[in-house]
């Protein structure tokens, strides 16, 4: 991928709108943003195409280690995304530096999120959540296989085409705190990235993520496509929830059949539990499927149901702040004392550069065993031994 500066590297403050990225990208309007900076819809003026262009967020005010040090996780970010060419995941095109600034150039996709469409509809149908879960997971299968853990997947990352002959595609986005299982780069010790409500059990507890934890991530979304909420619940307070999550307590689905089964076996709590990313995928591909073809749903595009729009071809207004239950984002730090919902400094806040971390959270402790245990215990211990003093009272009055 080609790297180029601007004039003298300077740093400067965010660009508007005609910008010229790197000499070559020309900016026409911001389109949103992910997990480490705002995206923009650009046009290549070599290649006469619309891209996505992504500033990672302003090294302006930093120091030049910082900024630096910011520039290496944009190199790294699209270095990883580069990896991976799949038909289901949006395809990395360029790495440049403007002005000092690091962008990722990407293929544009014109397309409503899956957490957009979920603001819209609160649900999807069983089959639609199903092909949509098939061709994530295929992407998802080569994500692993060249050493990349996504490690973020929840509605707001999967892309649905609403325009033109891709209309209909599903596609994985935002590989923003990917790692490669080799690269060596972690979170500062107790601090995990992601989004909690989507998180594994073990992620929750402090665990590195793993192919297992993108596959329960994954059945997370799909459970909140199918149920309208997270496995979890939705809960204002981050700790509490992180909790619930890192116990594996989900929340008992409204839905029975097929479709319901696999996710439930995605979130199993022990990650050796789980299915493998391959067997899920076949086992979603085939509810898609409904009888028909599983391999030909791989590669085919979302179909509306018989009768009903395709929610994602609609157009509505201040669709771009939506998103689907748990993924509002903040920086939170549990109390000392490590209970859910214990009084203690709860910041919200973002993240400070340079290396800015979308919804950080400090792991808590595994919850206390309850003592109610403990409690019927010595109840039984106490009951026998006032059963024992009765049945030696007895003796004694039957010999006297």
């Amino acid at each position: 991928m080609a790297e180029s500066t601007g004039a003298g590297g300077a740093i400067r403050g965010v660009p508007g709108p005609d910008h010229l990225v790197a000499g070559r990208y020309r900016l026409t309007s911001k389109i949103g943003g992910g997990g480490m900076g705002a995206v923009w819809l650009a046009r290549d003026e070599r290649l006469e195409r619309e891209v996505a262009a992504k500033q990672v967020i302003s090294t302006e005010g930093l120091t030049e280690e910082q900024a630096d040090e910011l520039r290496q996780r944009a190199l790294h970010e699209g270095r990883l995304a580069a990896r991976l060419q799949h038909r289901n995941a949006v395809a990395m095109y360029d790495v440049a530096l403007d002005r000092g600034e690091p962008w990722l150039v990407m293929e544009y996709l014109p397309s409503r999120s899956l957490a957009q469409v979920l603001h819209m509809t609160g649900t999807m149908p069983e089959r639609q959540v199903a092909q949509i879960g098939a061709q994530v997971a295929d992407a998802l299968i080569e994500a692993h296989e060249s050493g990349i853990i996504h490690r973020d997947i929840k509605p707001g990352n999967i892309l649905i085409a609403n325009r033109g002959r891709a209309s209909g595609t599903v596609k994985l986005s935002d590989f923003g705190i990917a790692r490669a299982k080799d690269d060596g780069q972690d979170s500062p010790a107790g601090i995990i990235t992601g989004t909690p409500a989507y998180f594994a059990p073990e992620v929750a507890r402090g665990t590195d993520p793993s192919e297992a934890s993108d596959l329960y991530s994954l059945g997370a979304t799909l459970y909140t496509a199918l149920e309208g909420t997270p496995p979890f619940g939705v809960d204002e307070d981050s700790i509490r929830l992180l909790h619930k999550v890192a116990l594996g307590q989900i929340d008992a689905p409204k839905h029975d059949g097929a479709l319901t089964r696999v996710i439930l076996d995605m979130l199993q709590p022990s990650p050796k539990r789980r299915p493998s990313m391959v067997e899920a995928r076949d086992r979603l591909a085939e509810v898609a499927a409904a009888g028909g073809n599983p391999t030909a749903i791989l590669s085919a595009p979302l179909q509306a149901s018989e009768g009903a729009p395709a929610v994602w071809l609609r157009r509505t207004v201040g669709e771009r702040s939506a998103g689907a239950p748990g993924e509002r984002g903040s920086t939170v730090r549990p109390a000392s004392s490590g209970r859910p919902g214990a009084s203690g400094p709860v910041e919200r806040k973002r993240a400070a550069p340079p290396a800015p971390r979308p919804n950080a959270y400090v792991p808590p402790p595994v919850a206390p065993p309850s003592t109610m245990s403990n409690a019927v215990l010595a109840a039984w211990i106490i009951g026998g031994f006032i059963v024992l003093a009765a049945i030696i009272a007895g003796i004694i009055v039957a010999i006297g």
